[in-house]
């Protein structure tokens, strides 16, 4: 598993940045459009839109390397939730930060789909046959030249996790009408290395296991890439 925020190890901590601009101008994806069905209907007759965030300010000259990410989402009675995980802290690389599962693609890999899947597995122990791929992104490509293809996908009632624990640290479910509703999408404003870079967050805040309030900071390309999903929905 890897991550995708800025592609470098961080100087800054980017819960302390000040936001500047939350998008509570835009309207929110209507509930009826957030379950499992209508989901499935509009990748199956998308609309025309494009995508807000595709590409990154490159900070690496590399050559790309293609990967993908699977956006896994969870129907409960109480809506669609999207999976989340966290990173263990004591990573080298983007320690305690929040992804979808994914990576790179490897050859045996038949196309981005299988790449998705197979890093879902290896990451949180999320079976293939558990998932029911309803569709793609546009890919994004990271200032690191990773170019990722969101692999979106509806979770099968009676799933488990085997988390990987040496690189998960968590796993955890936001309500996607959460994730969709501009109102929750907060932008920051950082220089990195003499370059003006804007990046997005989305906090959610939930109870964890002990009856604590725990926040969850989304932010960078796994938020890039849920404002994506939102512009699609609400084209």
């Amino acid at each position: 598993m890897f991550s995708f925020q800025f592609g470098m190890a961080l100087n800054f901590d980017p819960q302390e940045l000040p936001v500047f601009a939350v998008d509570n101008h835009l309207p929110a994806v209507l509930a009826a459009e957030l379950d499992a069905a209508a989901m499935r209907r509009r990748f199956g007759s998308p609309p025309t839109w494009s995508p807000e965030i595709a590409i990154e300010r490159q900070m690496s000259e590399r050559q790309p390397i293609h990967a993908s990410v699977l956006v896994p989402l969870v129907q409960h009675g109480s809506g669609l939730t999207v999976v989340l995980t966290q990173r263990t802290d004591h990573l080298i690389d983007h320690p305690g930060q929040v992804s979808f599962p994914g990576g790179r693609a490897e050859p045996e890999d038949a196309d981005a789909v299988a790449t998705a899947l197979r890093e879902a597995q290896e990451e949180i122990g999320l079976l293939p046959a558990s998932v029911d791929v309803i569709g793609q992104l546009p890919t994004y490509t990271t200032g690191t030249g990773f170019i990722v293809t969101p692999v979106v996908g509806v979770v099968k009632p009676g799933f488990s996790l085997q988390l990987d624990p040496f690189e998960v640290a968590e796993v955890f479910e936001v309500p996607l009408a959460f994730l969709m509703d501009p109102a929750n999408h907060r932008w920051h404003v950082i220089d990195v290395a003499g370059v003006k870079r804007e990046f997005l967050s989305m906090p959610w805040t939930d109870i964890d296991s002990d009856g604590k309030a725990r926040r969850y900071f989304v932010w960078g390309a796994t938020a890039a890439m849920l404002r994506n999903l939102y512009r699609f929905l609400a084209a």
